[in-house]
């Protein structure tokens, strides 16, 4: 079967794998396989994290975009290549165009994480900053390529580039020839149709189980509808897999070859997240954490050994700051209370000391006195609390009430 793309009608196929493997020999790392102790207990046997947040650039990326670019002619690598992206893919462009000697300028919205801005120069790359969603930065990327000649490197819409992700499947079966099921986070589909190129041919028992953010899950509804339809206004913490349509070539190899895709809520991401890094000591970011929190989920689903996929590592700190926080809450270790007491002294000293006997511990505490909301003698207080778990949140809850406090929010 051929792939349908704007400029190719070949087929992806396992010597166009290989083929990008021998190309990527000494450009892109074989990236660390580890186990995880504690997600093999959940599932129940054993599981691997293939660490691609370990990848030159944070991620895999880096793979497609070389292959891509390096298969340029020489006209084309003289124009130059423009792509659009937030992070991961604006790295792994301008990196590849880097080594291989190829101008690139890379189109990033405005606002994307200012470390993310500074890696894509450091890298050698012109960025220009244009739009405030990445559809607007795609637009514009796309007209300089009009107005210049230089190629549009497509993050995942292309047969080099899904060649290129293939590589992390034959690496994973190598590192784990025993694996029975690889779990993959899935946006525009790049990643997943080329894992599954590469791990069906060889090993077409293997179970490929692809990953998408509820709240930007476009896969499930164009695999019933047989064709890539558009989901409206993706939005989730992971911006790696927030695609609002599957790419045209990804979308004919995802439904030929990967056996399910299963959708993640953002509790279920900031879990995970939390998980890499106390349990694994991994910095992943949301979108890598998609298949740890597919695991979590349900972990009776996965017959195991199962490989998870971690895509990604490129975190901005501001946002990682943001996820832990919600990991934690989601998992009762982090709870924000409201209150209104007295307005006289030693009433917030009284309330500090009813959290201490009940060993919460306080983060930051707000407090408000000149409010229209509050009467004359009333103050209000905001207490952001650390906890040890959904009952421990119960217990302050409880010694809140215990002890006279209104908790209002």
């Amino acid at each position: 079967m051929s792939y349908r793309t704007a400029d190719s009608f070949r087929t992806v196929t396992l010597d166009d794998v290989r083929g990008a493997q021998k190309m990527l020999t000494g450009v892109a790392r074989v990236t660390a396989m580890e186990g995880s102790r504690h997600l093999s207990g959940l599932v129940g046997s054993p599981v691997h994290l293939k660490c691609e947040n370990l990848q030159r650039t944070g991620s895999f990326k880096l793979r497609g975009a070389y292959v891509r670019i390096a298969g340029l002619l020489p006209e084309e690598r003289a124009a130059g290549v423009v792509a659009a992206s937030a992070g991961n893919h604006a790295q792994g462009v301008a990196l590849a165009s880097s080594l291989l000697g190829v101008r690139a300028t890379v189109f990033m919205p405005k606002g994307a994480p200012l470390p993310k801005i500074s890696a894509t120069r450091d890298y050698g790359a012109e960025v220009r900053l244009h739009g405030h969603v990445v559809d607007e930065t795609l637009a514009a990327a796309q007209q300089y390529a009009d107005d210049t000649g230089a190629v549009f490197i497509h993050p995942f819409d292309h047969p080099d580039v899904i060649a290129g992700q293939g590589t992390v499947g034959l690496e994973i079966l190598e590192q784990c020839p025993e694996v029975r099921t690889i779990v993959v986070g899935i946006g525009g589909g790049g990643l997943a149709a080329g894992i599954a190129v590469a791990v069906k041919a060889l090993r077409p028992d293997v179970r490929i189980v692809g990953v998408q953010a509820a709240g930007a899950a476009a896969y499930p509804p164009s695999l019933a509808a047989g064709r890539p339809v558009s989901v409206g206004n993706p939005a989730t913490m992971a911006d790696g897999i927030r695609v609002g349509r599957p790419g045209d070539v990804p979308f004919g190899i995802v439904g030929a070859l990967v056996d399910e895709v299963r959708t993640v809520t953002e509790d279920e991401l900031s879990t995970a997240l939390l998980l890499c890094l106390e349990r694994a000591k991994l910095v992943v970011e949301p979108a890598g954490a998609s298949p740890v929190a597919a695991l979590l989920s349900a972990p009776g689903a996965f017959e195991g050994p199962v490989v998870a996929v971690l895509s990604g590592g490129n975190v901005d700190p501001v946002l990682m700051q943001r996820v832990l926080r919600h990991g934690m809450a989601a998992q009762g270790r982090y709870l924000a209370v409201r209150l209104r007491l007295t307005d006289r002294p030693g009433a917030l000293a009284t309330l500090l000391a009813v959290l201490s006997a009940v060993d919460a511990n306080v983060l930051d505490v707000s407090h408000v006195r000149t409010d229209p909301r509050l009467g004359l003698t009333e103050a209000e207080v905001e207490l952001h609390l650390e906890t040890m778990g959904p009952a421990h949140c119960a217990e302050v809850g409880e010694a809140l009430r215990t002890a006279g406090y209104t908790v209002i929010g």
